[in-house]
């Protein structure tokens, strides 16, 4: 029977930051089972890891959300990450995924995953986003999987953001990346919305930090930032921008483990 780990991803303390279910597996296994397996978890993201033998990586890494295999996940990485540290498994982990193979690697009480930078081009706002936001958008544009990226006014309208989720799955993008500059301890907030994946809101999303990463390296002239993204359970995000890449740095607290009867 295939064992799991609940791990709640980009916070040092449980019941915060983004859960996602890991199983850490040695056999092939059929597509439908997994997307199965990731509907019965029902949370953003479910990965699934599988050693292999190859010179680039040490696992195929995949991630379902309840209704579809997705191209990236950060906190699904990271959390998966997480599980083979406490397996015992010696990093760096290489990972053979969708979009390439990724690396982690433990520093400085951190794990740093390696992610491409997926920077977004500037477009016309789509007509009813700002119906569907409830709050009036600044620059838009689209990067990442096809994600829209709308600045908002400031750190206060994004956390405070109520916006009509049936409107923004009408919208012609996977999801909605909200994001501001920070007021205090953070270089930015943000927040991430895509009922299209069956996720309303995702509650840290590092996917997205691969978009926002160099959105905001462009206006505050850094490489460095520390990020929060602001959903109700919320999450910490350390990120360095070089070049074409993003390392993004957090901390992980697995929650639950247990066997799947399958």
């Amino acid at each position: 029977m295939p064992e799991y780990r609940v791990v709640d991803a980009f916070t040092e303390r449980p019941l915060a930051g983004n859960p996602a279910a890991v199983l850490v597996l040695s056999d092939e296994y059929p597509d439908v089972w997994a997307q199965g397996v990731a509907a019965e978890f029902n949370l953003s993201e479910t990965a699934f890891a599988r050693r292999i033998d190859s010179d680039e990586a040490d696992y195929e890494l995949r991630w379902f959300t309840p209704v579809a295999e997705i191209d990236l996940c950060g906190h699904a990485t990271l959390a998966t990450a997480h599980a083979l540290t406490q397996l015992e498994v010696e990093g760096p982990y290489r990972f053979s995924t969708r979009s390439g193979i990724l690396t982690v690697e433990r520093r400085d009480g951190r794990l740093w995953m390696d992610f491409p930078a997926r920077p977004a081009a500037e477009v016309e706002a789509p007509e009813g986003l700002t119906e569907a936001l409830g709050a009036t958008p600044g620059w838009t544009g689209i990067g990442g999987n096809n994600d829209l990226l709308v600045e908002l006014a400031d750190e206060d309208t994004v956390r405070s953001l109520t916006p009509n989720l049936g409107l923004i799955e009408a919208l012609p993008s996977r999801g909605v990346i909200v994001t501001a500059r920070g007021s205090g301890e953070y270089d930015f907030v943000s927040r991430f919305f895509a009922p299209k994946m069956g996720v309303p809101e995702d509650p840290v999303t590092g996917a997205a930090h691969t978009v926002l990463a160099p959105y905001w390296a462009e206006r505050l002239g850094r490489t460095a930032f520390r990020a929060h993204q602001a959903s109700r359970r919320g999450g910490d995000l350390e990120l360095r921008l070089t070049g074409e890449r993003v390392l993004i740095g957090g901390h992980a607290v697995t929650v639950a483990t247990g066997e799947l009867d399958l």
